[in-house]
């Protein structure tokens, strides 16, 4: 069973959510929250393995509410549920560790995808946010002073095979399917994630992207 936090301030959303959901044999909602405090004390409770997370909630915003959820001994996946594709809190949000985003109002059959596709370990990053980050992080990572991409800082060499893994990874795949693309085990493919991670100095995949597009190793399709 995927077990499921249902986080935003609005009980009819939480509600109508809820149903939907629970459509899915897979799927149970283990708690419902209208506010940060709620979630991050759901969470530790009850660890789910995902939270469906609205970014407007009172006490504690979704954003903050991502920061304590990682410090949390058993991190659940987190996809920012929100109204609004350009609101900026959601380029912050991905940054402080969420997983993906989804619209609300998206299709039901998007939304079981989403969740399961984010279980298993790949990110949900529509070109318009991926270009967002990536401008974001081109004006604040370096605070401005290596804007330029030939004024980064130096950057370790990446693997062919590494690259392999970036292209897979850019296209929002799982450590599961880009072992599966490459035929190689799951566990090698998680080390080639981490080690790009790691010279690329992101904290999260999707940052991992960004990072590398701004340096030219990928290109980010819109």
């Amino acid at each position: 069973m995927v077990r499921i936090v249902l986080a935003d301030d609005h009980p009819i959303v939480r509600e109508g959510l809820r149903a939907v959901l629970e459509t899915q044999p897979d799927f149970e909602v283990v708690a419902e929250c209208g506010n940060g405090n709620e979630v991050v004390q759901a969470s530790a409770k009850l660890q789910p393995d995902m939270i469906l997370l609205d970014l407007e909630m009172p006490i504690m915003d979704g954003v903050e509410t991502i920061r304590h959820l990682r410090k949390l001994q058993v991190v659940p996946r987190v996809i920012v549920f929100t109204a609004f594709d350009n609101d900026e809190r959601i380029i912050h949000a991905i940054q402080a560790g969420a997983d993906g985003y989804l619209l609300k109002g998206a299709p039901r059959d998007e939304i079981f995808n989403a969740i399961r596709v984010t279980l298993k370990g790949g990110s949900l990053l529509q070109p318009a946010i991926a270009s967002k980050l990536l401008r974001h992080v081109g004006a604040q990572s370096y605070k401005g002073n290596f804007a330029d991409t030939e004024h980064l800082p130096p950057l370790e060499e990446l693997t062919e095979r590494e690259l392999e893994v970036l292209h897979l990874l850019a296209q929002g795949m799982p450590n599961k399917e880009i072992a599966s693309h490459l035929v190689i085990s799951e566990r090698t493919a998680k080390f080639h994630v981490s080690s790009i991670m790691s010279k690329l100095g992101a904290t999260n995949r999707t940052e991992a992207v960004s990072l590398a597009a701004q340096r030219g190793l990928i290109t980010l399709r819109s």
